[in-house]
């Protein structure tokens, strides 16, 4: 990228020089007084100021005063002789990037000016990912009681350090909250990082958490860092918690407690300043007193609680959502539906919604895309909400059947209507795709 930079010295060899320094990277304006320099920098914006600290009548502090007050995403690099260092440091605390003191070379300017670019840079992507951010922030749509309660907490837990535990159904929205808490945070420059614990196998979850060495085990060929070492001065986000192995959990534990971890394979510790926020769609006191998950663990990490209510506890904030969703497809597509009917409205208010926001949307999405209708009506929706339950094709669940057979008719029915999406299935049906995975073998069903 280049920058627009303006040069203010009223020595013309001085700009010159700068000028011919810069210009193969940069776009160079010259200004050869304070008065000129405050005149463009009031006609045009610019990525950086260099300007020289001692000019008759306006200075460079005036400049430096001019452009914090006008231009406060402007950069400003000040030019001082050796005598006049004090002025550039007095000039570093009104908010001046750098200084160089004259005499430079060509190199010390590209290397300020390059920091300066990075710095621009930097500061920019986090304007872009706090926009980002805030747009998604938007579309946690919902004036209901439980809603606002967690828009607030969001806001009060944001700037913490405390570890959050975000419990909720599926498609309810968790990792959404959890995005919204780090780009509120004082880490939203720092990375923000996600391993779903429940879609990988046990024997590599330890690697991916915490990293190895070449050689720790086999097919380990080179050193790799794990989710904890990238994540250094940001977040992780452990989606599914309860999926962890006991035998790990220790060595979570041990992480939170004292903020340093092995590789697999190495002795040597890392200390690292990460921020952890667990999601969980079980009963995790259930899971304890099964023996499925560490007690300690839990307490350490559900210091701030966030429990997600279900679509079905929050019908007040159906029509918000479902018109918040026809807009964005509509968008998309560049559709013109203006809303829903009252007849398929009162079907999304009585149907169950096993899947959640997500689910929701989905049907609006297919909706949107597959209606020819200016207004979205009960036949532009699947027969399973038009009935308000998932039907297998002999019909209903019949009296006599075991409830192993039910389970299986409901798993497959739920498998063929998501067309054999098996994330998606998981999700609907409200659990994890390790469990999926596991009943479709036992059903015979291969990969």
């Amino acid at each position: 990228m280049r920058l627009n930079v303006l040069l203010v010295d009223d020595d013309k060899l001085v700009n010159e020089f700068i000028g011919e320094t810069l210009q193969r990277f940069h776009d160079v304006t010259t200004a050869f007084s304070g008065e000129e320099a405050r005149e463009l920098l009031d006609k045009s914006s610019f990525d950086i100021v260099i300007t020289d600290i001692k000019m008759h009548k306006i200075s460079g502090m005036d400049i430096l005063t001019h452009v914090k007050n006008n231009c406060p995403e402007t950069e400003v690099i000040m030019m001082t002789a050796y005598g006049t260092v004090q002025n550039a440091v007095k000039a570093m605390k009104m908010g001046a990037f750098d200084y160089l003191v004259k005499p430079f070379s060509p190199d010390e300017i590209e290397l300020v000016v390059n920091r300066a670019h990075e710095y621009i840079s930097l500061c920019n992507e986090t304007r872009r990912l706090r926009a980002e951010v805030n747009e998604k922030y938007k579309s946690m749509v919902g004036n209901s009681r439980k809603m606002s309660e967690i828009k607030e907490m969001i806001s009060s837990v944001a700037s913490s350090r405390s570890t959050v535990m975000i419990c909720g159904e599926s498609g309810t929205g968790k990792e959404l909250i959890a995005r919204a808490i780090h780009y509120q945070s004082n880490r939203g420059d720092k990375p923000f990082l996600k391993l779903n614990c429940a879609a990988l196998p046990d024997g590599l979850m330890e690697s991916e958490l915490f990293g190895h060495e070449k050689g720790a085990f086999t097919g380990a060929i080179r050193k790799s860092r794990g989710r904890f070492e990238m994540a250094d001065g940001g977040t992780l986000l452990l989606d599914e918690i309860s999926e962890i192995p006991v035998g790990l959990q220790g060595k979570l534990l041990r992480v939170l407690q004292e903020r340093e971890f092995e590789r697999v394979g190495s002795t040597m510790p890392i200390q690292v300043d990460v921020r952890i926020i667990a999601t969980t769609n079980r009963n995790l006191k259930k899971e304890i007193s099964d023996g499925n998950f560490r007690e300690d663990l839990f307490y350490r990490l559900n210091v701030i609680p966030i429990d997600v209510p279900a679509l079905r506890e929050k019908l007040d904030d159906m029509p918000l959502l479902v018109n918040h969703f026809i807009e964005k497809y509509c968008n998309e597509t560049g559709k013109e539906i203006k809303g829903m009917d009252d007849s398929a409205m009162r079907l999304f208010m009585k149907y169950h919604w096993p899947g959640n926001v997500r689910e929701l949307e989905n049907f609006i999405e297919r909706a949107v895309v597959i209606s020819r209708n200016k207004t979205l009506g009960a036949g532009d929706f699947p027969q399973s909400l038009v009935l308000g339950k998932i039907e297998d094709k002999g019909g209903e669940f019949q009296v006599g059947m075991t409830v192993h057979d039910m389970e299986k008719k409901l798993i497959l029915k739920t498998l063929e209507d998501q067309s054999g999406n098996r994330t998606r299935a998981a999700e609907i049906l409200g659990i994890n795709p390790r469990t999926l995975r596991n009943k479709l073998k036992e059903y015979g069903i291969k990969e």
